[in-house]
């Protein structure tokens, strides 16, 4: 799988004088079909989009993934922004995982969300992905102020030669998975519902890195293993089976937070 960060470069040369001021104008590939979205948990909702791409690609058509970092809510209210349910390296392996050929993590910043909404579709997906088709949830907005819809999508598909789709909502137990559904499961300690809705166990990794030791003085040496997605989605002491490589399960004690009674700066998971 290819992965494009922030924004392709402009084409050099003579090309480039045309595409002065366009920082979508070099092409990714020729021929596309093209899901957009956050994607973070890369849940049963985010999979129904990817396997209708799937369904619709013809030879020689690439499956892009265009998703953002970091994630729109955070940019525009950073104080309020959604605990992360996968960090994006992880989000990455999981759209690969799931048939990506390509994702195109997007840089969410000042100048891509003041991009007017028949910008993105002819910047991005028919001047840089060659879009034949594309595949989108039926709550997707998009363009500045999320001014642009599903009926524009369409107008702007027939416009430019691609045609649009919308997947319907996909439920559990009568209720829409979403990240925000899986989100509100973590919190609650609701690890069976959260799986359901993921399609897997939730799982958390990180590097293991140096702490204050205090547990070694004590005769009980921790791992301290630092979260690599912030806001955390889950935090309290849990009761766990733990072991070191192929050795056997041993019951245990985790603690994930901050620590602050011994001086923490870091959220870990000990």
């Amino acid at each position: 799988m290819r992965v494009c960060r922030n924004r392709p470069k402009p084409p050099s040369g003579q090309e480039q004088a045309q595409a002065a001021g366009n920082d979508f104008a070099a092409s990714l590939v020729a021929s596309s079909v093209v899901t957009i979205g956050n994607f973070d948990g890369v849940h049963r909702g985010h999979r129904a989009l990817i396997d209708r791409c799937e369904a619709l690609r013809a030879e020689g058509d690439a499956l892009v993934v265009v998703t953002f970092e970091p994630l729109p809510r955070a940019f525009f209210d950073p104080a309020n922004a959604p605990p992360r349910i996968t960090p994006p390296s992880d989000r990455l392996r999981l759209l690969e995982q799931a048939g990506a050929n390509l994702v195109w993590q997007m840089r969410f910043d000042a100048q891509f969300a003041a991009l007017e909404a028949d910008d993105f579709v002819r910047s991005v997906l028919v001047d840089a992905l060659g879009a034949r088709h594309v595949v989108t949830g039926d709550d997707f907005r998009f363009g500045r102020g999320r001014a642009g819809n599903l009926e524009l999508m369409r107008q702007l598909g027939a416009d430019h030669g691609f045609v649009s789709h919308v997947v319907e909502t996909v439920t559990l137990d009568g209720q829409r998975v979403s990240s925000g559904a899986v989100r509100t499961a973590l919190a609650a300690g609701d690890f069976d519902t959260a799986e359901a809705m993921l399609g897997r166990p939730f799982t958390m990794s990180g590097p293991v890195q140096r702490g204050q030791e205090l547990g070694r003085k004590l005769g009980f040496p921790t791992a301290n293993v630092r979260v690599r997605a912030l806001p955390c989605p889950i935090s309290g002491v849990f009761a766990v089976e733990a072991r070191v490589g192929g050795d056997l399960w041993r019951p245990g004690v985790a603690s994930l937070g901050w620590r602050p009674t011994v001086g923490g700066e870091d959220m870990l998971l000990e």
